[in-house]
This record gives C-alpha cells, structure tokens and sequence, in this order.
C-alpha cells in the first residue's frame, strides 16, 4: 500500500471517535507542512535565528 495511504489512516485512527472532518483535514494538513519543512531542513534550506532577525529588522 502507498505509504502516504498508510501514513493517513495511521493519523485518522490515532484520532477522538467524535473528529470532524475539519480535524481530519487539519491534522492531514499541519502533517504535510511538516514533513515539507523537515525535507527544507534536510537539504539545508533553513536560515538562522540571526538571518531571519537581520532580514525582518531591514524591512
């Protein structure tokens, strides 16, 4: 089965007998921007705490 299939049902079963379809669609939602924002960091498209600062602090 696909894995991402699995990872769905795993996330859906771990969820309150009383979720919504909204809880679903959030928790299936906050997973894939995760799993985005680890894949960034794994390649090292991440900036410091410091950059971030500089950057804001120049708008």
């Amino acid at each position: 089965m696909n894995i991402a299939k699995e990872e769905a049902k795993k996330l859906i079963d771990r969820l309150p007998d009383h979720a919504t379809w909204d809880d679903i669609m959030y928790e299936l939602y906050v997973k894939k921007k995760l799993a985005i924002a680890l894949k960034a960091a794994e390649e090292g498209h991440v900036l410091s705490h410091n950059e971030v600062k500089k950057r804001l602090l120049s708008l």
